[in-house]
């Protein structure tokens, strides 16, 4: 595979967490300004934020949980060259379900399928790294 395809869905996974630290900026300025929110309620990091705002906080809080062995998975697999198309339609998966369950979140914060997109993200990253191993350690 390409380097380009391998990396793609690691860009556009890049590019979620960026949206959703915008968003999150967005609201918590919005949220400042607007008075609804007082910078003595938040200056220790008290949980004081709108729900909106505290919505997109955790979504994008949540993009360095998951998230994190998946990127960790594509920078080992790349140099050994061990990212094929398996590897690629995966991280697909994984980067779709990532947006699904990031859009349940910062909308209607339905626990049920926001655990449920988690849920099938965990499965697929969890494929991805068993078959990533037992290709590397089988050499296969």
């Amino acid at each position: 595979m390409s380097v380009q395809m391998v990396l793609l869905p690691v860009f556009i996974q890049i590019g979620l967490a960026f949206a959703l630290l915008f968003a999150m900026a967005t609201t918590r300025t919005r949220a400042l300004t607007s008075g609804e929110t007082k910078i003595a309620d938040i200056a220790l990091r008290e949980p004081n934020w709108p729900a909106q705002a505290t919505k997109f906080g955790n979504c994008f809080a949540n993009q360095f949980e998951l998230p994190i062995l998946f990127y960790v998975l594509i920078a080992i697999a790349l140099p050994l060259r061990r990212a094929d198309l398996f590897i690629v339609l995966m991280s697909w998966v994984f980067v779709v379900t990532r947006f699904a369950h990031a859009s349940v979140f910062v909308t209607s914060n339905d626990v049920r399928p926001r655990s449920l997109a988690w849920f099938a993200g965990a499965l697929v990253l969890a494929a991805m790294w068993l078959y990533f191993a037992l290709r590397l350690l089988l050499l296969i």
